[in-house]
């Protein structure tokens, strides 16, 4: 398959990766002339426009954007828009609202597929969890590039029509800021407890069979490696995002209760 990538940021960089390693051709382009010889030395070829990146596809056009949700995102499609047609597929790796992709599924000619996106720079070595909404069809047109791309074919499903891939992933992302949340609470209570406590072997221990075992205590005890248990130089600050405030705002709209997530985004 040959596919399309404007944004070649890191995330978009490990989409490019993936997709060659997975002996597909690339076309890419980013307004960053050192992202964009970054992907063409991966062995993308690369565009300087992205009329040129349209024209290089040709005809059944598959294209992945990874830009800053938002204006971007709307900016990227108004200069794909003249030339796309319904046979086109676009995908929407960023964190864009499920609004916003309901919008612009509408407004396109081509086929949208908003595509939730998780696992951070990792996803490099392991491949990515992708949550993707959009018509069945365009989603089956991708799925040898969203094999590539995620952890394999488990890594990736249709969670429905558009909206509801960035619907599920801005669920993920306010899970994440409770559990998150939780983490860092039982840590600076074993950190100011009753015992001097190696917080790199509690963590370890914790990753090895216990229940609260995950990905994201593996970067704790990551973290406890290299800065010690007081975490040494690292900010004692985590500042809140757009998708765990879309969550409670959603939630409220549902009448659905989040007290933990609401507290987690509150904390932040």
């Amino acid at each position: 398959m040959q596919l399309g990538v404007i944004g070649l940021g890191r995330m978009g960089q490990i989409v490019v990766r993936r997709t060659l390693d997975a002996g597909h051709e690339v076309v890419a382009f980013d307004l960053s002339a050192e992202a964009t010889a970054e992907a063409d030395e991966r062995g993308a070829d690369t565009v300087d426009s992205v009329r040129s990146l349209a024209e290089n596809l040709g005809d059944g056009k598959r294209i992945w954007l990874m830009v800053p949700a938002g204006d971007a995102v709307d900016a990227t499609l108004d200069d794909l828009e003249p030339h796309l047609d319904g046979e086109d597929v676009v995908v929407d790796g960023g964190n864009s609202h499920f609004e916003d992709s309901v919008r612009r599924a509408e407004r396109l000619d081509a086929a949208y597929l908003d595509c939730g996106t998780s696992g951070g720079p990792a996803g490099a070595e392991l491949g990515f969890s992708l949550m993707v909404g959009g018509p069945e069809w365009a989603y089956e047109e991708l799925t040898p590039v969203f094999d590539a791309v995620a952890t394999g074919p488990d890594g990736h499903d249709r969670m429905g029509p558009a909206g509801s891939g960035h619907y599920v992933k801005m669920v993920h992302n306010g899970v994440e800021y409770a559990l998150m949340q939780a983490y860092g609470e039982g840590f600076e209570l074993l950190h100011e407890g009753r015992y001097d406590l190696d917080l790199e072997a509690v963590s370890r221990t914790w990753n090895n069979g216990a229940v609260i075992r995950s990905w994201l205590l593996e970067l704790c005890e990551e973290a406890f490696r290299e800065e010690g248990s007081s975490l040494g130089t690292v900010a004692d600050e985590v500042r809140g995002g757009s998708t765990g405030t879309w969550t409670v705002q959603e939630a409220l709209e549902q009448e659905v209760p989040v007290p933990l997530i609401y507290a987690a985004l509150a904390e932040r």
